[in-house]
């Protein structure tokens, strides 16, 4: 007779007991693409070695045939016989079994990424972007949670990509968690290596927040979209001009990307967003991100015109290509304000981007039966969408590239996205034009929290909180940073009304080091009054100092160190020992494998003065590290904040520039 386990036993059991039935695959499940088939026969046998290894061998025997049968269909072991019975969402933090209240704070935000809610492709344990994992495989999860239900505050749980290694012996001052996602030599960091070592077993792409626990679904980057199209608009239009009945135009409704209609929102335009798979799309209307779908071309012109005459405020989700609408308003003479795109070009072979003129089954097919022809397709799909965004940025649209790296994939398939010297794109990165010198050079990046409890009161008090805190800096900002103060206490006042929350209770402000460390010291003396539940802190890689990503988060950096990866090294090294509850370093999020190092943290406040000094130790480190690099590389908003900081810290003492004279170097013979 089968006993079923409670939810906090099948935790701690981990690996099953005895081997569970084989699960059928949800009918209506939004599954990941199939991977190409890039195993050698010897590798294939390898990769089956690897999964079997967490399991006991009289299981070997079905179990290999199941997951070569996996491995042949969809590219991966993702072993779904063993994804747990129980519904993955964030519970209260009560709820899990646990040794210390930080090892269940970890479970979950591991849950919280899994979430069907969140997640983009939950049954293949991928949160966003397409193939952002939280674990490789569900031997992995179990492990992991098992762990985490038995450490104690002396122990660290290590991950290698996906792995649970093991806990070992450290200190109550240690990281309880230490992440690592992609970290290859170098030479083996191209996009077919990691298609290969994936398949293999032996690492993943944990995207920016998937890998490290911390993705609190679309909201996390309605902030910074909100931003970016606000201040984008204030940069076209003309000074009292409103966004209402300006079009901007984008792509992309999976994961992260799906955050872009409800920021034009409530940055008060029309938005219009190709998304090619209908799932995406719908699951984002039903959700409340986006207030329209469409998929007939005459009927998104027609309403797109109409939204332009009575200046609405609309999100429009168009199911179907991005190149076609581009091509379409340029015939029809629709202006477009604002143009971007978020399709995952990260990931452009397995279905980050895909190409016009065949149907999304045809392609999906492709990705696996005929890759290259897949290749060829998207690259020429590519030419042609770069080609269609010149023509309106000649009627005098405004395009940025929004980091997913279209115009580095455009570049490479021969698309005309070149600046006349080679070198530089024709269009800015919108950290080159916005949010680097607006808002990342001053410290200000997409700081978030997550309630603990799950209890949506503690959500509405701490966004109290965080707007009195911020009104409160405000009084005595400098000028500088006015404009940032006040977007960001017009956003926190109005979250709730704007029904960001997917998942967890968590909120994402942007706000600098003085507001992150007074914003969490009010909450964890909130926790020690017992006015609300433990908050996990964290924010996005995508910041100040988190992430070296040459052609998005540090592509406002000039003194030719953009392509070096020190800062994120650094950020997470330095954040291990100045207090953080878990630390992570990944290789790619955002603009891909090979493309950029990032690293994150997660910070758990229990209202405990430990809470306190480490709050204000690793807060004031994880901001000013990247301020200190922006300031070195002579970025002049940088340079104001660093030297602010230091006089408000004196313990902090930071290497400052020296400018140099143009006409002395100008007048070399070089």
């Amino acid at each position: 007779m089968t006993t079923t386990l409670s939810f906090q036993d099948q935790i701690k059991q981990g690996i099953p007991s005895e081997l569970p039935a084989p699960k059928p695959y949800p009918a209506d499940a939004n599954r990941a693409p199939k991977r190409k088939d890039i195993l050698s026969a010897d590798e294939k046998q390898l990769a089956l070695r690897n999964a079997l290894r967490y399991f006991p061998k009289e299981w070997h025997q079905e179990l290999a045939a199941e997951f070569a049968e996996e491995l042949k269909s969809f590219g991966r072991i993702y072993m779904y016989r063993f994804k747990p019975n129980y519904e993955l969402k964030a519970r209260s933090v009560s709820d899990y079994p646990a040794k210390c209240q930080q090892a269940a704070a970890i479970m979950l935000m591991i849950d919280n990424n899994l979430d069907p809610a969140v997640a983009q492709h939950p049954e293949e344990l991928i949160t966003y972007g397409g193939n952002g994992a939280v674990f490789q495989n569900w031997a992995q999860y179990l492990l992991a949670m098992k762990y985490l239900s038995e450490m104690e505050s002396d122990q660290t749980l290590h991950i290698y990509s996906g792995h649970p290694m093991g806990l070992f012996p450290s200190s109550e001052d240690a990281p309880r968690v230490v992440v690592t996602n992609g970290m290859m030599i170098p030479n083996y960091s191209k996009p077919d290596d990691w298609e290969k070592f994936n398949a293999l077993g032996v690492t993943q792409y944990g995207q920016m927040t998937a890998g490290s626990f911390m993705y609190i679904g679309p909201q996390g980057i309605v902030h910074g979209t909100t931003i970016t199209v606000m201040n984008a608009f204030r940069k076209v239009l003309e000074k009292g001009d409103s966004p209402k009945g300006k079009i901007f135009l984008t792509a992309g409704l999976g994961g992260m990307s799906g955050a872009q209609p409800k920021a034009g929102n409530i940055a008060n335009c029309i938005t219009v967003c190709a998304e090619v798979n209908p799932a995406a799309a719908t699951k984002r209307h039903q959700q409340g991100w986006v207030d329209e779908l469409i998929d007939n071309m005459d009927e998104l012109v027609a309403r797109v015109k109409t939204a332009q005459e009575n200046e609405e405020v609309v999100s429009i989700a168009y199911i179907g290509n991005i190149v076609d609408v581009w091509e379409t308003f340029y015939e029809q003479n629709i202006f477009i304000h604002l143009g971007s795109d978020q399709t995952s070009l990260h990931n452009p072979w397995s279905g980050g981007y895909y190409p016009a003129d065949i149907s999304f089954e045809e392609s999906n097919r492709l990705i696996r039966e005929e890759p290259e022809v897949f290749k060829e397709k998207v690259q020429a799909t590519l030419k042609r969408h770069a080609d269609a965004v010149n023509k309106h940025t000649a009627r005098g649209t405004y395009f940025f590239d929004y980091g997913n790296a279209f115009l580095l994939e455009s570049s490479r398939a021969g698309g005309d996205v070149m600046a006349e010297n080679g070198i530089d794109f024709k269009y800015p990165s919108y950290v080159q034009d916005i949010l680097g010198p607006m808002c990342f050079d001053y410290g200000f990046g997409p700081f978030r929290w997550v309630c603990a409890s799950g209890n949506p009161a503690d959500l509405d008090k701490t966004d109290a909180i965080a707007a009195e805190v911020l009104n409160k800096i405000m009084a005595e900002s400098p000028e500088e940073i006015q404009q940032q103060m006040q977007d960001n206490i017009t956003w926190i006042k109005d979250a709730k009304q704007n029904k960001l929350v997917v998942g967890s209770q968590a909120r994402i402000l942007y706000a600098d080091a003085q507001g992150r460390m007074e914003i969490a010291k009010a909450f964890n003396d909130a926790i020690e009054r017992g006015e609300i539940g433990p908050v996990v802190l964290g924010r996005d890689h995508h910041d100040v100092s988190g992430t070296d990503s040459p052609f998005r988060e540090t592509s406002n950096i000039y003194d030719g160190s953009r392509f070096t990866a020190d800062m994120a090294i650094h950020n997470v090294i330095g954040d291990s020992f100045r207090g953080a509850t878990w630390v992570s370093i990944h290789n790619g999020g955002g603009v891909g494998w090979g493309e950029v190092i990032n690293g994150g943290f997660g910070m758990v406040l229990d209202g405990s003065s430990d809470a306190e000094r480490r709050l204000k130790s690793m807060l004031l480190f994880d901001v000013n590290n990247g301020i200190a690099r922006r300031s070195w590389a002579r970025n002049e908003e940088a340079n104001f904040a660093i030297k602010r900081e230091m006089a408000r810290t004196p313990k902090l003492k930071v290497t400052l520039p020296n400018g140099v004279d143009d006409e002395i170097l100008n007048n070399l013979s070089l």
